[in-house]
């Protein structure tokens, strides 16, 4: 079991930049793989990005490609998602979700991940 928070959501103008946080609970973090994804409202959850247990791989939406960054930090049991260049469309609730790296499926549908958070504002006023 792994318990997720998320943190650092707000309020920004287009062109500026956030950092989320996720801090996670548990010994074992780095036996799983993490993802953020996003909900506006009205919409479906989509898939942000993602990176490995250990952190070497990772992987990106297009609409975020270029402009987001997912990194963790394994000893402090928490990833990251840097927002650089927001956009007025990237407004919505930022989820973190976790699974273990055994878990199967690929790694960009909700259904895959077992464990999610609270969610996090986030929105861009243009």
């Amino acid at each position: 079991q792994v318990q997720l928070v998320e943190s650092g959501g707000g309020l920004v103008q287009a062109g500026g930049s956030l950092r989320l946080s996720c801090a996670a609970s548990g010994r074992t973090f780095s036996s799983y793989r993490m993802g953020w994804f996003r909900q506006a409202p009205g919409r479906e959850r989509e898939f942000v990005t993602t990176i490995s247990a250990g952190g070497a791989t990772t992987a990106y939406a297009d609409s975020v490609k270029g402009r987001f960054t997912i990194s963790r930090d394994n000893a402090k049991n928490t990833v990251y998602l840097q927002m650089n260049s927001l956009k007025p469309e990237d407004t919505a609730v930022y989820y973190c979700a976790a699974r273990r790296i055994d878990g199967s499926g690929n790694y960009y549908s909700t259904g895959n991940y077992a464990y999610w958070g609270q969610g996090t504002q986030v929105t861009v006023s243009s």
